[in-house]
């Protein structure tokens, strides 16, 4: 359950606030195994193996997951197979097999072996956090985390997330937070860090498991190098390695966040969500204590859903004890 990657977006426009509209339009593609032609297939599953929804929903959070087939078929063994089919035209017709005709046999042999390639599977995890405003996705792969926010926009056009836009440039910040040896209030410099010269083939300098107030590290800032990445700690509770691209990795929740989670479920279930409410919650606070270190998001992108929409957040009725958005049924989108 807890995301060894993050990759987050704003939401720009009114989030879901309810489960069952975001579960019927997933359910619309559900995931279905590669065809015998088909080179890939992906689609909406369960996040966890107890559940039947394609969202689990906690609190203001909604958690889903994309499942993707691809098929193996690596080019050599293509190559090998048209290059026997060639021998043996031209032992047995005694004629050379020109290029258009090579093509096609290409075409031939490769719709042969795609039903009897191997298959590699892999699960994108994500989920949106209706108060907060974001969408949080368990990847460090930008192209990844992209196809997720594609399939959100066919299932439900137009889904408006878009990548944070802050004040001050991350590398910007990471460089003078590195120079001042000092990280921004409840954060604190970890033991790792990468800084690049800016010319073109400049030198890539990476750091591990060095003290980050250093002397040489400052050096290496005056003759002109800036961060790219460095690791930091939040609240002693979650250690991560921030880049320039607005990325964090290698995320790891410390001792404190797992015990507490393992304390508040016994069964698969209770535990499921135990650990999802916790993590989401820390993680949510990272990223706004993160944000709010560079300088906070700019103008177009700085209010939460709830804020542009204080009337209708005001305007809620009691469910089950829980408040439901009075504009739940139909979201407008902005």
């Amino acid at each position: 359950m807890w995301f060894k990657q993050l990759s987050f977006y704003r939401l720009t426009g009114e989030s879901l606030h309810e489960t069952g509209k975001l579960s019927q339009a997933l359910e619309k593609s559900p995931f279905q195994h590669c065809g015998g032609l088909d080179w890939f297939s992906e689609g909406w599953v369960a996040p966890a193996a107890h559940l039947d929804s394609p969202v689990f929903h906690a609190r203001d959070c909604q958690l889903l997951s994309l499942k993707r087939e691809d098929k193996v078929l690596p080019a050599g063994v293509i190559r090998d197979f048209v290059d026997l089919k060639v021998q043996e035209i031209e032992e047995k017709e005694l004629r050379k097999v020109g290029r258009k005709e090579k093509l096609a046999l290409k075409e031939q042999i490769t719709d042969d072996l795609l039903p009897r390639a191997f298959v590699r599977t892999h699960r994108t995890t994500a989920y949106l956090d209706c108060r907060r405003g974001w969408m949080m996705v368990d990847s460090g792969t930008a192209s990844k985390a992209e196809a997720l926010v594609s399939k959100l926009r066919e299932a439900l056009p137009p889904f408006p997330a878009a990548l944070p836009r802050t004040k001050l440039a991350p590398h910007t910040a990471m460089t003078d937070w590195l120079a001042a040896g000092e990280a921004p209030f409840g954060f604190e410099l970890d033991a790792d860090c990468e800084l690049k010269d800016g010319s073109e083939n400049g030198a890539v300098i990476r750091c591990t498991r060095m003290d980050l107030t250093a002397d040489e590290i400052r050096q290496h800032i005056a003759t002109g190098k800036q961060v790219t990445r460095v690791g930091l700690i939040w609240q002693e509770k979650i250690r991560f390695m921030l880049t320039d691209t607005l990325q964090l990795k290698r995320i790891q929740f410390l001792d404190v966040l797992q015990e507490e989670a393992s304390q508040a479920g016994d069964d698969r279930e209770s535990l499921f969500e135990a650990t999802f409410t916790l993590m989401s919650e820390e993680l949510g606070e990272l990223v706004d204590a993160l944000i709010e270190a560079l300088g906070g998001l700019e103008d177009s992108q700085a209010s939460t859903p709830s804020e542009r929409h204080p009337a209708k957040e005001a305007n809620t009725s009691q469910d089950n004890g829980q408040p439901v958005a009075a504009d739940a049924i139909v979201p407008p989108w902005d």
